[in-house]
This record gives C-alpha cells, sequence and structure tokens, in this order.
C-alpha cells in the first residue's frame, strides 16, 4: 500500500513537470512567430524606401533604430550609403536665386570616392550655379551625374570674374556618364547683346547684370576634358553663352538622344565641338543653334555621326583647320542619315590658309537638306573676321565622299573651293539630287580633283577627273 501512493506520487510529479515544459515550449514558439510576422511587416513596409531598419529587443522598430538615415552635413551618401548622392542633402536649395555651387562641388566630392555612384540633380527645381569643375583623376570609375532638375546659370558679372573657358566641366574622369531628362541653361541673351545691361529680352536679367559688364570671354556650357569612356544621353542645353557642348581630349565618346537649343542668330554658339577626341558617336539628336550644329577640329577620328537633325545653324562642319599656320589632322569621319533645315551650309570642311597637315576619309551620306543655302561645301579659303592672309600651304584634303544628297538649296548647290597650291583630291559624288530655288547659282569647282559615280542634278561639269599635275608633297599625320 505504502509503494503504491508512492508510485502514484512518482508519476504525479512527472506528469506536473511535462506539462510545465510543454507550456514554456508553446509560449516561446509564439513568441517567436510574432517577432517575425513583425519584421516582416516591418520589412515590407519600407521596401524600396533606400533605408535599413532592425528591432529593438521588444520588437518595435523606434526613430533611434534606423540605419542610413540622411547624413548630408556631414557629407554621407544618402539611401544607408548606396552610393546615391542628392544634391538636395548637401544643402542646395533648387528655387533658381540661391547660389547651389558648393552643395554641388560638396556632393560631387562624396560622389567621387564611390564607384559607380550617382549625383542626383533631382525634377521639379532650378539650381543656379556658378562656374564649376568635376575633377578626377582621383575620382572612382563610372560615376553617373543624373539630371533630371534644371541648371542655370548665374548672369550677374561678379561671377565670371575677368573671363572663363567654361561653366561646366567634367575633366580627367573614366566612365563617365550624364543622362536624364533635365536641362542646362546657360542664359546666353546677356552675352550675344553688346550692352548685356539693356537687354530687351528679359528684365529680371538686367537687374541681375547691371552691377557691371559681363566678360568679353564666353564660356563653353558643357565641357568634357581628358576623359574616357564618356555618355551623354537625355538632356538639353540650351542658350548657351558660346559652345553648348564641347569634347576635348576624350575616347569612347556616346551623345544620344540630345537636345541643343538657341535661336539661329546667337553668335558662335556651336552645338557640339570636337577636339582631339576619338572613336566618338552622336546620334538620334536634335541641334538647334546659331553656328555649327556639329564643329570636328583638330585631332578628331574616329567620329560616326548618324540620325541627327540640325536647324538652324550653319550645317554639319569639319574645321576651321589650320589656323595661324598650325598643322591639323582629322581622318575617318562618317555623317549619315541626318537632316538639315534653313541652315547656313550642308555639309562643309573650310580650312584657312597657310595651315599644314591633312583631311581624309570622309563619308557624307543620306543626307536630306531643306533651303539649305549652299548644301555641300569645301572652302580653303576660310577666314572669320576679316584679317586673313594668303598662305601658299594648305591642309591637304582628300578621300572624300558624298553619297545621296538630296533636296532644295537657297543659293549654290556644290561649292569647292580648294588651295592653288594643294588641291582637293578624290572627291566623289555619286547619287546627288539638289534643287535651287529661282535665281539661284550652279555649282563652283576650283582645284577640286575626282570623279562623278553617277550623273547628278544640277551637272557639277566642273569637278576635274583624275590627280593634279603638280600637287605639292603634304605634311602626313
Amino acid at each position: 500500500m505504502e509503494m503504491g501512493r508512492k508510485n502514484l506520487k512518482c508519476l504525479t510529479t512527472i506528469a506536473f513537470i511535462c506539462v510545465f515544459v510543454w507550456s514554456f515550449s508553446l509560449h516561446n514558439c509564439h513568441a517567436r512567430k510574432t517577432v517575425g510576422y513583425r519584421h516582416w511587416q516591418v520589412h515590407r513596409h519600407h521596401q524600396g524606401s533606400g533605408r535599413s531598419l532592425r528591432l529593438t529587443g521588444s520588437g518595435h522598430v523606434g526613430s533611434e533604430d534606423v540605419v542610413g538615415t540622411s547624413l548630408a552635413s556631414k557629407g554621407r551618401a544618402t539611401n544607408g550609403g548606396s552610393g546615391n548622392f542628392n544634391v538636395l542633402d548637401f544643402g542646395a536649395k533648387g528655387d533658381g536665386e540661391t547660389d547651389d555651387t558648393k552643395a554641388f562641388q560638396s556632393a560631387w566630392e562624396s560622389a567621387c570616392n564611390v564607384e559607380g555612384s550617382v549625383v542626383e540633380v533631382p525634377s521639379g527645381s532650378n539650381f543656379l550655379v556658378g562656374p564649376i569643375s568635376f575633377s578626377g583623376p582621383n575620382c572612382q570609375p563610372n560615376i553617373m551625374f543624373q539630371l533630371d532638375g534644371k541648371i542655370i546659370a548665374p548672369t550677374s558679372p561678379s561671377a565670371w570674374g575677368s573671363g572663363i573657358l567654361q561653366w561646366i566641366e567634367f575633366t580627367k574622369l573614366k566612365g563617365i556618364t550624364v543622362k536624364g531628362t533635365g536641362t542646362i541653361d546657360g542664359q546666353g541673351s546677356v552675352w550675344w547683346n553688346d550692352s548685356p545691361t539693356n537687354n530687351p529680352i528679359d528684365e529680371n536679367l538686367d537687374k541681375e547684370s547691371s552691377g557691371g559688364k559681363l566678360p568679353s570671354t564666353k564660356p563653353t556650357a558643357l565641357r568634357f576634358y581628358g576623359s574616357d569612356e564618356v555618355t551623354v544621353s537625355g538632356i538639353t542645353i540650351q542658350n548657351s553663352q558660346k559652345a553648348h557642348l564641347k569634347f576635348d581630349s576624350c575616347t569612347a565618346v556616346q551623345v544620344s538622344s540630345l537636345t541643343i537649343s538657341s535661336p539661329g542668330d546667337s553668335p558662335n554658339t556651336d552645338g557640339i565641338h570636337l577636339q582631339n577626341s576619338q572613336n566618338v558617336i552622336i546620334s538620334n539628336s536634335n541641334l538647334a543653334c546659331g553656328d555649327d550644329c556639329i564643329s570636328i577640329q583638330t585631332g578628331s577620328s574616329g567620329v560616326y555621326i548618324h540620325n541627327v537633325n540640325c536647324g538652324p545653324g550653319h550645317g554639319i562642319s569639319i574645321g576651321g583647320l589650320g589656323r595661324d599656320e598650325t598643322k591639323a589632322c582629322v581622318s575617318n569621319i562618317t555623317v549619315r542619315d541626318v537632316k538639315l533645315q534653313n541652315t547656313m551650309n550642308g555639309v562643309r570642311i573650310k580650312t584657312w590658309q597657310g595651315g599644314s597637315g591633312s583631311v581624309q576619309g570622309i563619308l557624307f551620306s543620306n543626307i536630306q537638306v531643306t533651303d539649305v543655302r549652299i548644301p555641300i561645301m569645301i572652302d580653303q579659303y576660310y577666314c572669320d573676321g576679316g584679317r586673313c592672309h594668303n598662305g601658299s600651304s594648305a591642309v591637304a584634303i582628300s578621300g572624300v565622299n558624298y553619297v545621296n544628297i538630296r533636296g532644295t538649296y537657297t543659293s549654290t548647290p556644290v561649292r569647292f573651293a580648294c588651295s592653288d597650291s594643294l588641291p582637293c583630291t578624290g572627291v566623289t559624288l555619286d547619287t546627288i539630287q539638289l534643287e535651287g530655288s529661282d535665281g539661284s547659282n550652279e555649282p563652283f569647282c576650283w582645284k577640286a580633283y575626282g570623279e562623278l559615280k553617277t550623273s547628278t542634278v544640277p551637272p557639277v561639269d566642273c569637278l576635274q577627273s583624275g590627280n593634279p599635275f603638280k600637287a605639292q608633297a603634304h605634311d602626313s599625320c
């Protein structure tokens, strides 16, 4: 009997322990599920916000637990250190009146240290930015400048000092991209007039620039220098003080879906200017300006331009080359599938007398012209400004091919004015059909040698066949 009571007590104790252990395990399981559900809710709620959150010991999210919040005042990246640097987080106001230059510079300095970083210029704001240089060479590669807002240039003379050659510059970088839907506005009208303080176009600009006269040196709006793998896409550059977009000593350049817009009478406002740059592609862009839509200068080679609309402007030009008796070298240039409307010239090569070097390997193909003054032009007597002199030497021009050029002209269909001392050679015309207005001139040729691949409209009978009898040797490039 005593033994039975002991066994019963032992069983009761074991049962109690089992119930206790089961109850404790059930509680922990429920707690884990609750915390896990809360964590899932938090992750889902903040997914894509660019911030990383963690739970406190109680399972709740507090403001002190937000990781990667904006620390722009200390120059750190937004979005939890993801490499995105928004200029607003660095103090930019974007009100069109406050000088945001320092904020842009600070954002760049932070992005410079992060490979693949993004400098963000958000939409919906106007950023007043003075002369600025986004510089390497110590920056990490593949930085993107995401331009979706509007950057405007100051018009106060005090912002420009005695004169600056460029307003916005990217220099000595690898893999630099400027893209977006935004605008760079040079507010150039105050520069284009002889008396900017009496500019009738915008009274607000008059007041701002009334403190003095702007310098005679006009800046290029956007310049890339000494950079490799450069991309410009989608943006608009308008009303530049001088040239809109310039590439100097760059390689592997791609320009696409670009819009350039300035009045046809705005002086020296080239659209795209290439110099000492190789392997360049310009495509699917609309260019309207007061000078050459595209200007190809010395040291440029491997340039491919296609699907571009030009006008108003002076056309697409190689040169002027050889100014001040300098040596110029341009080669392997293709311009095709281009439309030019109401431009001074169509496709042109222009050189100064007295220069040296060569232009060779040029193709102009599938060019549509509408009301263009001179659609096809080589001018080896180019003179801009009336301070020119005769020269015995010249930049040699050879291997220039014109294929399928059609449309209407207002002055002269073809003008080949080549050097007496070094005539043009290897000029070919294939499928040329140009219709002139009443009173227009006939084709003109001087010292131009080449071949008519097909009959032309109008006939270009002045092009001489073969090679010139006394062609002088020229400097090779």
